[in-house]
């Protein structure tokens, strides 16, 4: 069995009411999981607590065996964390932008302009390596951002949403880069409400609702827990299991 590259153990985060309940949820090294919850059931709540961004108030969060309440800088640094929100400088140019994330992790311009590079070829992002941010259309910043994520090469990527906004092609290069993470050993982590995204790239999904895990496994496993058969739709299993109607 793989060793566990993020574990929540009875992580509680309360903002006038529970947004996340006693949650229970491990995700082990080189897997591809995928966080699934309708609005409101504490999916970016978790994910900043797992990243480190937001005390919880009981529980407790381990990456990569290093437990981030009690050293976060070494927990993050086997990390990184894609809001949905991408957030660069617009009034840097995107080499200069990586160049920047790089040297916040301690990583030399020469050792990172080769892994900057190969980042923009591989998002189509080349040919706009000389232009300042500040034009980029929203998809460009999402993939620009997702590059600065990547940058120092970290073993456990957790990304919130983030196809949102991407047009078709934008959307088919970043899945491709998360699963060639995968593929070379990393731990992906994302939520999404794009449930066919979930379905095809995913090795196994959690189902939250209420601050709470109330289902998870492979697609065939959590369609059996949904009493639905093996035609059923990752959609057909969430709103059967959220009791969400359609």
């Amino acid at each position: 069995m793989r060793d566990h590259a993020l574990r929540l153990q009875s992580l509680s985060k309360s903002f006038g009411r529970p947004a996340v309940d006693q949650l229970d949820l491990a995700v082990r090294r080189g897997e591809f999981y995928a966080l699934l919850g309708p609005n409101g059931a504490g999916k970016t709540t978790t994910l900043r607590m797992a990243t480190g961004l937001l005390a919880p108030d009981s529980g407790s969060v381990e990456v990569l065996g290093v437990d981030m309440l009690q050293d976060p800088a070494a927990a993050k640094r086997h990390l990184a964390y894609l809001p949905d929100e991408p957030m660069v400088y617009a009034k840097l140019k995107p080499t200069e932008y990586l160049e920047f994330v790089a040297g916040l992790w301690g990583i030399s311009a020469e050792e990172a302009e080769p892994r900057a590079r190969q980042l923009l070829d591989w998002l189509d992002l080349s040919q706009h390596a000389n232009e300042l941010t500040e034009g980029f259309s929203r998809g460009m910043k999402q993939k620009l951002a997702l590059a600065g994520a990547l940058i120092h090469a970290p073993q456990l990527l957790i990304l919130d949403e983030p196809l949102t906004g991407l047009d078709a092609a934008a959307a088919r290069q970043v899945k491709d880069l998360l699963q060639q993470h995968v593929a070379d050993g990393g731990t992906v982590v994302l939520t999404t409400h794009i449930l066919e995204v979930a379905e095809r790239l995913a090795e196994r999904i959690g189902v939250i609702r209420a601050g709470r895990l109330i289902a998870e496994g492979t697609l065939d496993e959590l369609r059996a827990l949904a009493g639905l058969g093996a035609d059923g739709t990752l959609e057909d299993v969430f709103l059967q299991l959220t009791g969400v109607p359609a």
